[in-house]
């Protein structure tokens, strides 16, 4: 896998760009517009076709390492051996070589899913896959609702593809200082989320939290805990489910975080309030 450490100031790429003619108003002639681009990436694992979603197609090695995690394909990031980036007719294909005893174990499973954007759950074969156990997490951070509040602020500056577009999430992981070490863009919001996590394993976990500007669904709610992120903070609404979930897992929930305010679902001793 090709490394790239995504600084939050960077111009959006052109691989995530396309210009259009669009008609505004009363406009005689077109000008040009901006739209994001979308397209479906196959995840195959040995050879074997596993997944596809629809993607933003950047930071697709860190995509992969992360939704192989987050999916409970590969036990770790060790066991991932190579991805191979193949732009076919049809979209994107992700050539993940492996370890044997994780194909092993996925094989078993026969899990096939065709997800639409941002989704994290279609195809699941039966209901019980959908609740993939995960153990508790331990209770080792702590973060400062004014470092929340520092990340919120500069956040919108680290979204060039969103303020190109306007048609996309992002995940971002805060420093307990409240910097942003890295943020991740995608029309899904569920892959905007496992680039952060394959960017967090690949480049060794720090302290800290991730902060999503989707709503905090069980998806993304089980994503986090199973990354081992101890403190997820959505600019949007939890549902009832990932509200539950979270307070099993010891997840540290946090909606609507907004400037001034945010408000903690579960597990609210690891923020410490501003005195």
């Amino acid at each position: 896998m090709s490394p790239q450490n995504p600084a939050p100031d960077a111009s959006p790429s052109s691989d995530a760009l396309s210009t259009h003619a669009v008609w505004r108003g009363d406009d005689e002639s077109p000008g040009d517009d901006s739209l994001i681009e979308e397209v479906p990436v196959a995840l195959v694992y040995n050879g074997i076709a596993h997944a596809v979603m629809m993607a933003t197609p950047i930071d697709l090695e860190d995509f992969a390492l992360g939704f192989s995690l987050s999916e409970g394909i590969a036990a770790s990031s060790a066991n991932l051996y190579d991805v191979e980036v193949r732009r076919v007719e049809e979209g994107i294909e992700l050539r993940i070589e492996l370890a044997a005893a994780d194909f092993a174990a996925l094989k078993s499973r026969r899990r096939q899913l065709a997800g639409r954007t941002g989704c994290g759950l279609c195809g699941v074969e039966s209901l019980a896959q959908v609740a993939r156990p995960l153990p508790a997490l331990p209770f080792t951070q702590k973060l400062e609702s004014a470092a929340l509040q520092t990340a919120l602020m500069h956040l919108q500056d680290a979204q060039p593809l969103t303020a190109a577009t306007g048609a996309a999430h992002a995940a971002a992981w805060l420093r307990p200082d409240g910097t942003l070490a890295a943020v991740f863009e995608d029309v899904g919001r569920h892959v905007a989320l496992d680039k952060l996590i394959g960017w967090r394993a690949r480049v060794g976990a720090e302290p800290g939290a991730a902060l999503v500007t989707s709503r905090a669904s069980y998806e993304m709610a089980h994503k986090a805990a199973s990354a081992g992120i101890e403190i997820l903070a959505a600019v949007s609404a939890p549902t009832a489910l990932a509200v539950r979930l979270a307070a099993s897992l010891n997840l540290t929930l946090a909606g609507f975080v907004r400037p001034g305010r945010a408000n903690v679902y579960s597990h609210p001793e690891r923020l410490i309030l501003a005195r």
